[in-house]
């Protein structure tokens, strides 16, 4: 009696064809159960996943990708500097999301660094030979050229975050404007009057419906902004340190500062306790982001949270389902443009 082991009829690796042979099937009911397709019964499915069992089948995957014309590879492109992603917890939790959400599917995910003009040009000839099947891209800037090339090369994309309210990409957000709101009507409740904002890069839009939630906020409480309590930052810390100064010296009788960011909100608070200005006694802070900086700050930072690893999953979501589409969102017309903006909690703690 022959017995079966990992080898197939030929001593070699085994085949599509013997696994059909030996559940007694035809090739194509074979890939169909392997692709996942819901067009087999579950009996045909049991005998199929037995014989692969048996034999030791293992899918050819890069055959599968190239006569799909597929690559089985998904690009991260961040256009921002290597420091700041690893500098600032919002990127390790996007690329945790996706990462997760990747796990169960055959898909390669490669990280690229788009953030010099260098590294822009070299990822536009990556891209155009077409060695990724999508892209997610993360911290887009107004006049960033990354998206409308995308666009032009017809790669199935998602980014976080539209670039404007007309945007023509799949987007994932949060809901910055209300984050913003919860945060100023918060210090509004808690009796502050002179309410300051560090704003994150204004030619990003998620920074220009922070700066809106905190002014609609201010107006709806009977206190339209100031707008020397508004200073321009960058997400960095560094940027809150220099915001917080130039507060500081223009409007000395500040009583609360809800910063763009939570890396952000650090930066503040240092130049505060330099001033010999108590938190939350002297002044109230608030940071965007609920990481991990806010819960170990001393006091403990009360900030927003955005479920920015949700928003990961959702991107990849997303992209899987244009990949299968085989068409670019923007190539579909506006009508069917998806743009997902996700719910943000107020987190409060002792900063406040």
């Amino acid at each position: 009696m022959a017995t079966h082991g990992t080898r197939g009829r030929s001593g070699g690796r085994p085949t599509l064809e013997e696994v059909a042979a030996r559940a007694g099937v035809g090739r194509g009911t074979v890939s169909r159960v392997i692709n996942g397709s819901p067009r087999v019964s579950d009996a045909t499915r049991a005998a199929v996943e037995a014989a692969v069992a048996e034999l030791g089948y293992v899918p050819n995957t890069a055959a599968r990708a190239l006569a799909a014309n597929r690559t089985d590879a998904i690009a991260l492109v961040v256009p921002e500097p290597e420091t700041r992603f690893f500098a600032e917890p919002y990127f390790s939790d996007m690329l945790k999301g996706v990462g997760a959400e990747l796990a169960d599917t055959e898909m390669q995910l490669l990280l690229i660094f788009a953030g010099s003009d260098k590294e822009r040009r070299r990822l536009a000839q990556y891209l155009a030979a077409h060695r990724v099947d999508g892209v997610l891209l993360v911290s887009v800037h107004a006049d960033d050229p990354l998206p409308d090339m995308l666009a032009q090369l017809e790669i199935p994309a998602v980014i976080s975050g539209p670039r404007s309210a007309a945007e023509t990409l799949t987007s994932v957000d949060s809901d910055n404007y209300g984050g913003a709101r919860s945060a100023v009507e918060h210090l509004v409740s808690h009796g502050r009057s002179r309410i300051a904002h560090i704003t994150g890069r204004l030619d990003v839009y998620g920074a220009q419906r922070r700066v809106d939630g905190y002014r609609d906020a201010l107006r709806d409480a009977g206190r339209p902004a100031d707008e020397l309590l508004i200073e321009a930052g960058d997400f960095t810390e560094e940027g809150g340190v220099r915001a917080m100064r130039a507060l500081l010296e223009r409007c000395p009788d500040l009583d609360a500062v809800f910063a763009a960011s939570d890396v952000t909100a650090a930066g503040a608070r240092q130049v505060l306790r330099e001033a010999g200005r108590h938190i939350p006694d002297d002044v109230a802070l608030v940071g965007y982001d609920d990481s991990a900086i806010a819960r170990h700050m001393e006091p403990p930072l009360t900030s927003v949270r955005q479920p920015i690893e949700e928003m990961g999953r959702k991107m990849i979501d997303l992209l899987l389902t244009e990949i299968a589409d085989r068409r670019p969102a923007v190539s579909r017309g506006l009508t069917e443009r998806t743009q997902v903006v996700l719910a943000t909690e107020l987190v409060t703690r002792a900063s406040s």
